[in-house]
C-alpha cells in the first residue's frame, strides 16, 4: 500500500502497533502491580518500627521516605518496558539529588539531628531541660527543630543540628531533685543555732524527704559571712514550692533567733588619712591675721 509516495506494509504496522501495544500494557500493569506493592511494604514497615517503639514522626517519615524511593525503582521499571533507556533518567535524578544536598545542607543536618533526637530519646515533650543556655518545658519536637516554652511564656525554636552538638541538662528525667539553698550568716552569729533552725524547717516541710535525710553544713568561709548550705530531697514537682517556702520560712526564723544574714561590706583603707588629719587640726590652730 502506498501513501503520498510511501510505501506502508500494513502487515508490519499490524505488528509494530501489537508489539508497542504490548509493551504499554505490561508497563501500565507493572506500575498498578508495583504501586499496590510499595504501599503494602510500606503499611508494614510503619507497623513493625511502631512495634519497636520508633517515634511516630519518624516512622511516619521513613515510611513515606521508603514510599518514595519504591515509586521511582517501580516507574523505572515500567519505562524500560516501552524502551525508554533509563539509565540517563537515573543520572539525572542522581545530579539532581546532589544539587538538592548541597543547597540544603544545613536543614538536612538538622534533619538527620532530628531522627537522632526522636530515636535516643534525649528528653520528650512535657521534659522541664536547658539547652544551649536556655531553659524550659519541651514542647513539639518535629524533625528540624524543637521547641522550648520558659516560664514567662516565651516559645524558643532551637535547630536540631545545635542541639545534638551541645550539653543537655534534662531536670525530669529522673524521679527526685535535691534543694541546695545557701545562707550566709555573720561571722558572730552562733553557727549551731543556725544549722538547728534550718534543719528543723527542712524536716518539718512535708514535701522534704527523711530519706535522705536534710543535712545543712558550713560550705564556706567569705568575705561578710559564714556560708550554710542545706541540701534536702524532693520530688522534681515539688522542687521549685519547696525551695520557695524554706527560703522564706529561712528569713524569719533567723529573723526571730536575731541571727544576721549580713550585708556585703567594704573596708577602705586611705593612705595618708591621719596625716592629713593631723594637718586640717594644725590649720584650725593658726591665729587669724588682721589687717
Amino acid at each position: 500500500m502506498e501513501f503520498l509516495g510511501f510505501t506502508i506494509d500494513i502487515a508490519t504496522l499490524t505488528a509494530s502497533a501489537v508489539v508497542l501495544t504490548t509493551k504499554l500494557a505490561l508497563a501500565i500493569l507493572i506500575f498498578v502491580i508495583g504501586l499496590w506493592l510499595a504501599k503494602k511494604a510500606v503499611s508494614i514497615a510503619h507497623k513493625v518500627m511502631l512495634k519497636s517503639r520508633l517515634d511516630d514522626t519518624v516512622a511516619s517519615f521513613l515510611g513515606r521516605l521508603l514510599y518514595g524511593v519504591l515509586l521511582v525503582v517501580v516507574t523505572l521499571a515500567a519505562l524500560s518496558k516501552v524502551g525508554v533507556q533509563t539509565t540517563s533518567v537515573v543520572a539525572i535524578l542522581g545530579g539532581a539529588a546532589v544539587a538538592i544536598g548541597l543547597s540544603l545542607k544545613d536543614q538536612l543536618s538538622n534533619f538527620a539531628a532530628g531522627i537522632m533526637i526522636v530515636t535516643f530519646r534525649p528528653f520528650v515533650s512535657g521534659d522541664y531541660v536547658q539547652i544551649n543556655g536556655f531553659t524550659g518545658t519541651v514542647g513539639e519536637i518535629t524533625l528540624v527543630n524543637t521547641h522550648l516554652t520558659t516560664t514567662n511564656n516565651h516559645d524558643i525554636i532551637i535547630p536540631n543540628g545545635n542541639i545534638t552538638t551541645s550539653a543537655i541538662t534534662n531536670y525530669s528525667s529522673l524521679p527526685n531533685r535535691r534543694v541546695d539553698i545557701t545562707v550566709g550568716i555573720g561571722y558572730d552569729a552562733d553557727i549551731k543555732a543556725a544549722k538547728t533552725v534550718m534543719l528543723n524547717l527542712a524536716r518539718n516541710n512535708p514535701l522534704a524527704f527523711t530519706d535522705p535525710e536534710p543535712i545543712v553544713r558550713v560550705t564556706n568561709l567569705g568575705d561578710n559571712s559564714v556560708d550554710l548550705t542545706l541540701n534536702v530531697w524532693t520530688t522534681n514537682a515539688d522542687w521549685w514550692s519547696m525551695q520557695c517556702e524554706l527560703l522564706e520560712q529561712f528569713k524569719v526564723a533567723l529573723d526571730d533567733e536575731k541571727i544576721e544574714i549580713p550585708f556585703p561590706q567594704r573596708s577602705v583603707h586611705v593612705k595618708g588619712l591621719d596625716q592629713m588629719i593631723n594637718q586640717m587640726g594644725e590649720s584650725q590652730k593658726l591665729p587669724m591675721k588682721k589687717d
